[in-house]
């Protein structure tokens, strides 16, 4: 059953899922997990949020970038590189997230635009159009979607 972006609550809802999050990145799979978290924004295609322990942290540098939600708080972010080739603040987590997120406290996030691959089970998904959020696309998600050209004053 498709889910549509636009009835995700605003403030986001994070909730469990036990479906299988991968992240591939210059031929190397970086995560692999059945134990992510997806946030759910109105208007944003899910964001999955994975445990470290599923994460090949050896291939994350820490940056000095920072963001703010308005929701969740102070983002940090990582730089990611494997075998020489480098992606620019592909990842984020908030360390110390507002009250109603502590469950993604150092959990990470990466922009699906900026890797080789992420999948949703077997399904390579689509990243979220613009150059700021990190939603995943599958099939199984309908917009229209926050991000893309004219979208910013939704």
């Amino acid at each position: 059953m498709p889910e549509s972006v636009w009835d995700y609550p605003r403030p986001p809802r994070v909730e469990p899922t036990n479906r299988r999050i991968r992240v591939v990145f210059n031929g190397v799979t970086i995560a692999d997990t059945t134990r992510a978290q997806r946030m759910l924004e109105t208007s944003h295609p899910p964001v999955y949020y994975l445990p470290p322990e599923d994460v090949r942290l050896e291939y994350f540098t820490p940056t000095s970038r920072r963001t703010f939600c308005e929701f969740k708080g102070q983002a940090s972010y990582w730089t990611i590189t494997v075998n020489g080739r480098t992606a620019a603040d592909a990842a984020w987590s908030y360390p110390h997230p507002a009250p109603g997120y502590e469950s993604i406290a150092g959990w990470i996030a990466v922009y699906p635009g900026r890797m080789d691959a992420c999948y949703v089970d077997d399904e390579q998904v689509t990243p979220q159009p613009g150059d700021f959020y990190g939603g995943w696309i599958t099939s199984d998600i309908i917009g229209p979607f926050k991000g893309g050209p004219g979208t910013q004053g939704w």
